[in-house]
């Protein structure tokens, strides 16, 4: 007798609940999850060690939510896919969409091919708006945010609700072709990782978990909080949205039902910002690589591998950059108004090319996105759409002054000058010499001098920026 089951077949949507594709794999009764590795087709995209982390312990959390039966594979989908159609009696293949100009190029293949035996349906499981739908009146795709969020998003149908965890449903596992998770490799070689973990609870459960203390702890002085990075205001949800353990869904209905102030706009916003940049790069399939504005091509962008060393491992000399990249470093996140400095500092302050920063943040942040790493990091070049002005260049230390008044974001990432007073914390260069003594500071022993003049580096830039403002090459 022919069984009815079903492949749900998990990528970007580590979870049970609200997730449309298993919840349609589910009506079949019996389904067979399974994971798979790709990092062949991923070439230069494949999963930096953070992220790899991240995804040992979700595959971890998420098996066990499946009773263990989560079934992972590593190597070619279609391959894989194939062979398993061979030992069961498949009748349809569900999963939810991704928007890597790689993955869609990928999908639409195995689709074409596995729909020949079997139903093979995708589903909207990652964005509250699909990136094809929100166009302005002439057809064309939206480039500034904010016609974008409040123009196209807001006034396009409301984003779905959210559904239930399935229920009355018989997992199966593939006992004979599956391998072990360990045997993925995910994790770190290096102890890196024992430093990440105990900075997450990662899984379904934890980012609930996470979602709720935001709520009781963050959201309610979000819009102005959200910029502090000594203080618990932000969601810290990032890479449980990218990894699916929830959806935006989730968050959008769920602080929408608690009220509609201004924090609760700003969060949705926020939200808003994630669909934009998951716009742009499906409009922009090279945006990871490309500027978008053709100028920037022959910007005069510096070559010092030992001033980027610097800058990755937190050692410039400018306490708000150091401890922004500290943290990341530490935990694998970076506060956002963090990643703004240390963006600006790197692009125009140093002139090292966007690219450098867009892989250093691959490689290290538990939440790298495509759409978003590209995106944000075009955002803070100026070469991107909606783009920061050249002319905006965060000075560090009174970005530090403004958002970490008393010291305790960079006194946490760098002990070595804590017991310098708030005046001089963000600019110890000129601490008087008898403050140092006191503290038991020396510049370039302790801790160490500027790498870089900010004054004369952001005229710098700005000298190079207004170079390709007049076509001067």
């Amino acid at each position: 007798m022919t069984e009815n089951i079903a492949i749900h077949w998990f990528r970007q949507d580590l979870r049970l609940s609200d997730n449309p594709a298993l919840y349609k794999a589910a009506s079949h009764g019996k389904v067979l999850p399974l994971f798979i590795l790709d990092d062949g087709n991923a070439g230069d995209y494949t999963m930096g060690s953070a992220s790899r982390l991240w995804l040992h312990h979700s595959l971890k959390s998420l098996n066990n939510s499946l009773g263990g039966n989560l079934s992972v594979y590593h190597g070619n989908p279609i391959y894989i896919l194939d062979e398993i159609l061979t030992r069961f009696d498949i009748n349809a293949i569900y999963w939810n969409r991704c928007y890597e100009p790689w993955r869609i190029d990928r999908d639409k293949k195995i689709k074409d091919h596995l729909k020949k035996s079997i139903n093979v349906e995708s589903c909207n499981g990652s964005l509250l708006w699909e990136p094809w739908t929100i166009k302005k009146d002439d057809g064309t795709h939206y480039k500034v945010f904010s016609p974008f969020y409040r123009k196209g998003c807001l006034q396009a149908e409301r984003p779905r609700n959210f559904i239930p965890s399935p229920s009355n449903v018989k997992y199966l596992r593939d006992n004979d072709g599956s391998v072990n998770l360990n045997q993925l490799k995910l994790l770190p070689i290096l102890c890196w990782n024992k430093k990440l973990e105990p900075n997450w609870s990662i899984g379904e459960i934890g980012a609930h978990t996470r979602f709720q203390q935001f709520i009781k702890e963050g959201l309610s002085q979000y819009k102005d909080g959200r910029n502090l990075p000594a203080k618990p205001y932000v969601s810290r949800l990032s890479p449980y949205l990218h990894f699916g353990e929830i959806s935006p869904n989730q968050l959008w209905h769920t602080v929408k039902s608690i009220s509609d102030d201004k924090h609760i706009d700003h969060f949705c916003s926020e939200l808003g910002w994630r669909e934009f940049s998951y716009s742009q790069l499906y409009h922009n399939p090279d945006l990871p690589t490309k500027n978008l504005q053709p100028k920037f091509n022959s910007f005069p962008w510096a070559n010092d591998s030992e001033v980027l060393r610097a800058w990755e491992k937190g050692l410039t000399g400018i306490p708000m950059v150091d401890a922004g990249m500290r943290e990341l470093w530490q935990t694998g996140y970076m506060h956002n108004r963090i990643r703004m400095i240390v963006g600006s500092f790197l692009v125009k302050n140093l002139r090292l090319h966007w690219h450098h920063g867009e892989r250093w943040f691959w490689e290290t942040l538990v939440d790298a996105d495509l759409a978003n790493n590209s995106a944000s990091w075009q955002w803070i070049a100026g070469c991107g759409a909606d783009a920061a002005p050249y002319f905006r260049i965060f000075n560090p230390v009174t970005q530090g002054k403004k958002f970490d008044p008393n010291g305790s974001y960079v006194r946490r990432f760098i002990p070595e000058i804590a017991s310098l007073p708030d005046k001089y914390l963000f600019s110890p260069w000129e601490t008087p010499n008898h403050i140092l003594e006191e503290s038991g500071i020396e510049l370039g022993n302790t801790y160490p001098n500027p790498i870089v003049d900010l004054k004369q580096s952001r005229d710098a830039a700005l000298a190079a920026f207004q170079s390709l403002k007049q076509g001067v090459s």
